[in-house]
C-alpha cells in the first residue's frame, strides 16, 4: 500500500494550488481519505476528510478555502487550496483510514503519504 502525495510548492499569498494523493494497493472508495498538515514548530493538524456517499467534513480553520476531492477512477484523491496566506506554510500529508467513519484524530488513520511541502510567500 502506498500514498503518494505531490503538487505542492513555492506559491504567493492570494494564490491556489491542488494537491494531488495518488493511492495503489489499496482502493479509495473503501476509505475515509484525509489531509493534514504539520508546520514548523506545530503539531499536525487534521483539514478535511471525504468518504463515498457523503459530504466531506473540514476543519472549522479552512472552512470556505479548502476543497477535498476524490476522483476514484484514478484513485486519487485531491485537496484545492485558494486564498493561500503565509500561515498555510507547510507539509501537507494525505492518509487513508479502513472503513467509512470519519474522524479527525490522525492515529486512526492506517496508511500516510510522505508529504508535499507547500510554501506561501507574502
Amino acid at each position: 500500500v502506498q500514498l503518494q502525495a505531490y503538487g505542492g510548492g513555492l506559491v504567493q499569498a492570494g494564490g491556489s494550488l491542488r494537491l494531488s494523493c495518488a493511492a495503489s494497493g489499496l482502493s479509495l472508495n473503501n476509505y475515509l481519505t484525509g489531509w493534514f498538515r504539520q508546520a514548523p514548530g506545530k503539531d499536525r493538524e487534521f483539514l478535511a476528510a471525504s468518504r463515498r456517499t457523503t459530504r466531506p467534513y473540514y476543519a472549522d480553520s479552512v472552512k470556505g478555502r479548502f476543497t477535498i476531492s476524490t476522483d476514484n477512477a484514478k484513485n486519487t484523491v485531491y485537496l484545492q487550496i485558494d486564498s493561500l496566506k503565509p500561515e498555510d506554510t507547510a507539509v501537507y500529508y494525505c492518509a487513508a483510514k479502513y472503513g467509512l467513519a470519519y474522524t479527525t484524530l490522525e492515529y486512526q488513520y492506517d496508511y500516510w503519504g510522505q508529504g508535499t511541502q507547500v510554501t506561501v510567500s507574502s
